[in-house]
């Protein structure tokens, strides 16, 4: 229940700080005409989010088994390659994304009506599709019959929008970099063991082999359906009998990710030459002065 939060949460905040800054920007600038194209885009968005998911949920629920499992397989790995590219693009962009919205929002004051609303659809609409996909993939990975996966998400969404109230209000203040760097991270943990679920349903699925050959079977000891078990699995998406391609993808995921993830950012890109060349010591006409 807890990755699950965590999604809602993140996803959703994304998408509530969007929607705080265009909404203060013209407020700010007396575009209080603008207000509704804007609205107009956000609730398309937002309908079209919940139109995907649930036609992934009740679509898939009219094939077989195997379709299931290889339906469910391959829109897990694409949702984490998603979720990879969003929170990589979120930590590097984080700190430059109202000035980034402010510029779009301008271009469209200038254009009239319909690019508001395709606008506010747009920067609202990848997030909810995003969200929805990869809400629908946890879910499926984490699923034991109960509610509680999107309980999660929905306690998830709710905090984030009344986050982005407060935002909007002036009356919470936190550095928007260092919350996406550290959520980013722990979406990672969780992508990972959405990743290596979707590699055992395309097994389960007989597109993959391997499905007998198991890394462990520690069943005895964590009980899938123990409190901790259940714990392990909501958090971590933890299954107590993996296969070894499950494991091995978990690892080629994980250990890459998060050491890219947390490099400095500009990392490889030469940012870092000039202070480099400045730490070899003073240039020949300041050595003569001094």
């Amino acid at each position: 229940m807890f990755s699950n939060y965590l999604i809602g949460l993140r996803e959703g905040l994304e998408a509530s700080l969007v929607v705080c800054i265009l909404i203060a920007y013209l407020v700010k600038t007396d575009r209080r005409d603008a207000l509704k194209p804007i609205w107009i885009g956000i609730g398309v968005a937002v309908l079209i989010a919940m139109g995907f998911g649930c036609a992934l949920e009740f679509g898939s629920q009219e094939l077989t088994f195997q379709a299931q499992e290889a339906l469910g397989g391959s829109l897990s790995i694409l949702a984490v390659g998603l979720v990879t590219w969003m929170v990589f693009w979120m930590r590097r962009t984080a700190r430059h994304l109202k000035s980034e919205l402010h510029g779009k929002l301008d271009a469209a004051l200038a254009m009239g009506t319909g690019a508001l609303v395709a606008t506010a659809f747009l920067a609202v609409g990848r997030e909810g599709l995003e969200t929805a996909l990869f809400v629908w993939a946890s879910v499926h990975a984490a699923s034991d019959g109960t509610p509680r996966p999107l309980v999660g998400v929905g306690l998830g969404l709710a905090t984030a929008v009344f986050l982005g109230w407060l935002f909007y209000r002036g009356a919470l203040k936190i550095n928007l970099a260092k919350f996406f760097t550290w959520t980013g991270a722990m979406l990672v943990v969780v992508a990972a063991g959405v990743l290596a679920y979707g590699f055992h349903d395309l097994q389960e699925a007989d597109w993959i082999p391997g499905l007998t050959n198991l890394a462990f079977d520690i069943s005895g000891t964590i009980p899938p359906d123990s409190w901790y078990g259940t714990l392990l699995k909501g958090v971590f998406n933890f299954q107590p009998d993996p296969t070894v391609l499950q494991i091995t993808v978990w690892l080629l995921y994980l250990i890459p990710t998060l050491t890219l993830f947390f490099a400095p950012v500009g990392f490889a890109s030469g940012k870092g030459k000039v202070k480099v060349a400045d730490e070899q010591g003073p240039k020949p006409s300041e050595a003569s002065k001094a």
